[in-house]
C-alpha cells in the first residue's frame, strides 16, 4: 500500500499455550528491561467474540486454580468379587468428595469461597445492556440446551465474573469399552477453578484443601486422601477507558462500522498479567475470532471475513494506537 508503518513493532511468538507456556513468564521477566524495554502498549489477539456479527474488545479474564485429589486406597487393584463391600474402595471416596464440591446449579459448595468475589456494581450492570447474546444462539452451539439461568445477563455473569468450579476426569480408573470389575487402588480426580476480581489463589487452595479434609474425615475412610495444586493463574481485569482500548475501539468502528461490545472472558490467558505486571503498560485483547470458531475442538475454524477483516483491524489498530496519546 505505499503507508509507512507508524509504530515500532516488538513480536513475542510462543507455541505452547495448550501445554502450559512453559517457561514464557520467565522470559519475559527476563527480557522486560532488554528486549521489551521502550514497549508502550501490548496487544493480543487470543480471544473471540461475544457472538458472530458483532466485533468485541475484551477487558476481564478470569484465573484458573488446578487441582488433583488423590484417594489411595490397598496396595493394588482388588477384584470386585472377592473384596467389594470389605474394603474402603478408593473410587467410592473420590466419587463422594468431588459431588461435594458443586452443586447442579453451578454453586460452589467450598464455604468462603465466595466472600473474596468483588460485588457487581450498578455501572458493571449497565454494561450487560445490548450486547451480542442470546441463549437461543447459545444453545444452538452447545446443540442442546442446557442452559442453566434463566436471564441471559446471568449466564454472561457466570461466565465472566463469577468463580466457578468444573470436574474434568478421573485417572487411574477402568474407562475403556466393555466390562472389568476391578477396583482400582488408586485414583486421582482432576477438576479446577476459575477465578475472579478479588479472589487470592493462595486463599482459593487453602479453603479448598481445608473443605476437602473436613468432608473426607466425616466418611470415616480408612483410605488415605491428598489434595494437590498443579496451577494457580490469577486474573486480570482492565479499564476498557484507557487510551489502548480507546485506539482499538476507533480501529475497530473504522473497519466493521460499529462500536465493539465491550466484554470479559470466562477463560484464562495468564500471559496478560505477565505482560502488565513487568512491562508496566496497559493489555488490550483485541479478538479476531467469532464465538462459532470451536476453541480447542475438533474442526476449529476461523470464518474467512474474520481472517480478512482481522487484518484489516490490526493495521488499522496501529495506526490508531500512533494517533493517540498513550499517557492521556
Amino acid at each position: 500500500a505505499g503507508i509507512e508503518m507508524p509504530v515500532n513493532l516488538k513480536f513475542c511468538w510462543e507455541g505452547m499455550e495448550e501445554s502450559g507456556s512453559e517457561g514464557l513468564d520467565a522470559i519475559i521477566e527476563a527480557e522486560a528491561d532488554k528486549w521489551f524495554k521502550g514497549t508502550d502498549v501490548v496487544c493480543i489477539s487470543d480471544n473471540y467474540w461475544l457472538g458472530t456479527k458483532k466485533p468485541c474488545l475484551t477487558h476481564g479474564l478470569r484465573g484458573v486454580s488446578y487441582f488433583h485429589l488423590q484417594v489411595e486406597g490397598p496396595g493394588a487393584d482388588l477384584h470386585s468379587g472377592v473384596f467389594g463391600g470389605t474394603v474402603h474402595e478408593p473410587m467410592v471416596d473420590l466419587v463422594h468428595l468431588l459431588a461435594k464440591l458443586v452443586d447442579n446449579s453451578g454453586r460452589i459448595q467450598v464455604p468462603g469461597i465466595y466472600d473474596q468475589v468483588m460485588p457487581v456494581s450498578e455501572a458493571e450492570e449497565r454494561t450487560y445492556e445490548g450486547l451480542e447474546f442470546s441463549h437461543t444462539a447459545l444453545a444452538s452451539d452447545l446443540k442442546r440446551d442446557v442452559i442453566i439461568h434463566a436471564e441471559e445477563r446471568d449466564t454472561l455473569k457466570h461466565r465472566w465474573r463469577f468463580p466457578t468450579l468444573s470436574i474434568h476426569g478421573v485417572e487411574g480408573a477402568f474407562y475403556a469399552p466393555g466390562d472389568k470389575t476391578v477396583i482400582p487402588a488408586r485414583v486421582r480426580g482432576k477438576f479446577s477453578l476459575r477465578t475472579v476480581p478479588n479472589m487470592e489463589p493462595e486463599k482459593v487452595a487453602q479453603l479448598v484443601k481445608r473443605y476437602l479434609q473436613d468432608e473426607f474425615a466425616k466418611l470415616g475412610s480408612k483410605n488415605k486422601m491428598t489434595v494437590i495444586e498443579t496451577h494457580a493463574g490469577r486474573w486480570w481485569y482492565s479499564s476498557p477507558n484507557h487510551p489502548n482500548f480507546v485506539a482499538g475501539s476507533r480501529a475497530t468502528e473504522k473497519v466493521y462500522g460499529v462500536k465493539p461490545d465491550l466484554t470479559r472472558e470466562g477463560g484464562s490467558i495468564p500471559v496478560t498479567l505477565t505482560f502488565e505486571e513487568n512491562l508496566g503498560v496497559n493489555v488490550l485483547l483485541l479478538p479476531m475470532g467469532a464465538a462459532d470458531d470451536g476453541a480447542h475442538s475438533i474442526n476449529e475454524k476461523i470464518d474467512k471475513r474474520n481472517y480478512i477483516q482481522g487484518i484489516k483491524l490490526l493495521g488499522a489498530y496501529l495506526h490508531e494506537v500512533a494517533a493517540t496519546d498513550m499517557t492521556a
